[in-house]
């Protein structure tokens, strides 16, 4: 039988965890989403909510 260290026990337990934990109802996200999300949560906004017809039309490019 394969003798596992306390490291490599320690790291397979932590991401059968992080397995566990890490799925919600939506389902698994992409890790690349994840990635660019948080990365823009740290950017500055370059745009100001005035309103609903403004926001739309901000985000639909017109």
């Amino acid at each position: 039988m394969n003798k596992l260290t306390l490291q490599q026990e320690i790291k397979l337990l932590r991401s059968a965890v992080i397995g566990l934990v890490g799925k919600d109802t939506e389902g698994v996200y992409r890790p690349e989403f994840v990635k660019s999300t948080l990365s823009a949560l740290k950017s500055r906004p370059t745009r100001r909510f005035v309103s609903e017809k403004q926001f739309l039309a901000d985000i639909s490019g017109v």
